[in-house]
């Protein structure tokens, strides 16, 4: 009797989400030169330290770090598994001086206490988690304190009619599919169900790679709870458009009024 051959895995078996995720989501070199041109337009000099909330596979910690020797960074996020596979996978690239120079840490970004820093990055939407006012307003208290005198925290923020509707939005990449899936919308609440699906050219998919229950803060609540927390300015820097096609731009400009456009970003930039 032959013997039976063991099953071929699927593309979507063989791949790993968080290594998708970090080629479909994040670019880090560009946020990272934003943050850093921001920085030195504003103070005059190049920040240094930087602290990464929110920090998934602490991606950014570490580029940072690879950017000169003397930037130093902290990764906080509550999840020991993604951490530990940003452990594995991006702390361990470094070369061993760099790694002396950034620091993990299991923690709620809420209550965590790190040295004071230049820098706090709460890129991705992520500080939506944060749904009821009172805790995302201790969350900017507790980033303020936390900053040097310079200090400065760096968010992003997204919205346009898009933004308040279900819709699936697909970006074919190189060897897979990124499927951003706003599933459910609460239009009382801003609560947003959001999932990041993943196809593969075998046909195998990964459903509900990632999910999040978020609320869709707006820019002018964004900025109440940051003054409220006692940051001392508050910039826009809002994604421009090209008049003829209307594609979006990787350049983003200051300004406090966005057109109704049907999808906007915006980095938020507080000044302590």
């Amino acid at each position: 009797m032959a013997k039976n051959k063991k099953k071929k895995k699927t593309m979507a078996q063989r791949a790993d989400r968080h290594a998708l995720y970090q080629e479909s989501v994040q670019d880090s070199e560009f946020e990272l030169d934003f943050v850093q041109n921001t920085y030195k337009a504003i103070h005059k000099r190049k920040p240094q330290t930087l602290r990464e909330d929110f920090a998934g596979t602490a991606r950014s910690a570490c580029v940072w770090t690879k950017r000169s020797k003397n930037n130093k960074a902290w990764a906080v996020d509550f999840d020991e598994e993604v951490l530990e596979w940003g452990r594995k996978h991006n702390y361990d690239k470094l070369k061993p001086k760099q790694r002396e120079r950034v620091e993990f840490i299991q923690a709620d970004v809420r209550t965590v206490e790190t040295p004071s820093v230049d820098v706090v990055l709460a890129f991705n939407f992520s500080y939506w988690i944060l749904k009821q006012r009172k805790d995302l307003l201790a969350y900017f208290k507790s980033v303020h304190k936390s900053l040097n005198d310079d200090g400065i925290m760096f968010l992003d923020s997204f919205g346009g009619s898009e933004a308040h509707s279900t819709q699936v939005e697909k970006h074919k990449l190189d060897g897979f599919t990124y499927l951003w899936d706003q599933n459910k919308y609460n239009a009382l609440t801003q609560e947003m169900q959001c999932y990041i699906h993943f196809r593969f050219p075998d046909k195998s998919r990964m459903d509900k790679a990632f999910s999040y229950t978020w609320r869709l803060w707006g820019g002018q609540e964004t900025d109440d709870l940051l003054r409220e927390a006692g940051f001392s300015n508050v910039r826009f820097f809002v994604q421009m458009f090209d008049d003829d096609s209307g594609e979006a731009l990787d350049e983003f400009e200051e300004t406090r009024e966005v057109i109704d456009h049907e999808c906007w970003i915006a980095y938020i930039v507080a000044e302590k």
